[in-house]
């Protein structure tokens, strides 16, 4: 093992048994995921909660936006909610990838989650990801009578890409006077598509997701040949916005992995909430790589687990 990579043992352990992610091959990548993610859906204990799915409408012009909703039963009353976004590189996944853990923070925290289905990229480039995301969030506020949600107590999730979007969708939430959002939860978020920060420039060669992995995903993301490049939204790469673009955001708690090529874009976005006034928290998870969350058993994911759901409960008055 490279002095570079002291990965904690168990991670070590479970890392034969992790598939790498492959982007050249985007169809393949995409069937492989879907496989795999299909099996552990179809094993998933549901027992104590509602999973449902409902259609809202679209940013204007697009398709409507599915949402997967999970309520738990015998609670009365209306609840807050987390808003999900999955990672996949914006490439990749749909709710099913975070169908285990959604289960979990409705049990643990007795809260509605929604889990949006954004469009992917590269068919859809930014911004429609971040506009579905955006339109599932108004939608989910809109009916949230109907949906037994209260629409003041909201709070963002997402993990790589996934944290990219949420990050993105605070800052838009705000900019366009709405939906409030009360939190932001980002797990080894997608950040900055620069890739100069020393992680990014460190670890090629990372397992799970590397420095190529997450130029192709930037690619697809942005459209080739603006990656790096100086007009880059920062509704699309967070990172790019100013400490002053930052003010008036949501809290934030921002976790990272230790070796992770994303690990530096989100220490510095904690940084400058922070320097913006933003009420932030940042947790290095020691000994981990990105996606290292898969290794659910790992004495280290256990205690990062049991942190994410009591900043969530703490956020949401649970």
């Amino acid at each position: 093992m490279s002095p570079r990579h002291r990965f904690d043992p168990e991670l070590a352990a479970a890392l034969p048994l992790i598939p790498e992610v492959e982007l050249l091959d985007l169809d393949a990548a995409r069937a492989a995921q879907a496989g795999q993610v299909a099996a552990a859906v179809a094993a998933a204990d549901t027992a104590g909660v509602d999973v449902g799915e409902i259609s809202v409408p679209g940013p204007a012009g697009a398709p409507g936006v599915r949402l997967r909703l999970y309520r738990p039963q015998g609670v009365r009353g209306p609840l807050p909610a987390v808003y999900g976004m999955h990672g996949g590189g914006f490439m990749l996944g749909s709710p099913d990838v975070d169908h285990d853990w959604n289960l979990l923070l409705c049990r643990e925290l007795r809260v509605v989650v929604a889990s949006v289905d954004y469009r992917l990229a590269p068919e859809h480039p930014f911004p429609a990801p971040l506009e579905d995301c955006y339109a599932g969030l108004c939608g989910l506020v809109e009916r949230s009578g109907e949906l037994g949600v209260l629409p003041e107590r909201i709070a963002l999730w997402g993990d790589s890409a996934g944290a990219g979007l949420a990050a993105g969708l605070a800052l838009l939430a705000r900019d366009r006077g709405g939906p409030a959002v009360c939190f932001q939860h980002l797990c080894s978020p997608a950040l900055d598509d620069r890739l100069s920060t020393p992680s990014a420039r460190r670890f090629t060669d990372a397992p799970v997701w590397n420095r190529r992995n997450a130029a192709i995903s930037w690619d697809a993301y942005l459209g080739h040949g603006v990656r790096g490049t100086a007009d880059v939204s920062p509704y699309a790469v967070p990172a790019r916005a100013g400490v002053m673009e930052l003010a008036g955001l949501p809290p934030a708690y921002v976790s990272v992995m230790e070796f992770d090529p994303l690990r530096d874009e989100g220490i510095d976005y904690a940084r400058a909430l922070l320097a913006a006034g933003v009420p932030a928290e940042l947790h290095l998870l020691p000994g981990t790589f990105h996606g290292a969350w898969a290794v659910e058993h790992a004495a280290v994911i256990r205690r990062a687990t049991a942190e994410a759901v009591a900043v969530l409960g703490r956020a949401l008055g649970r």
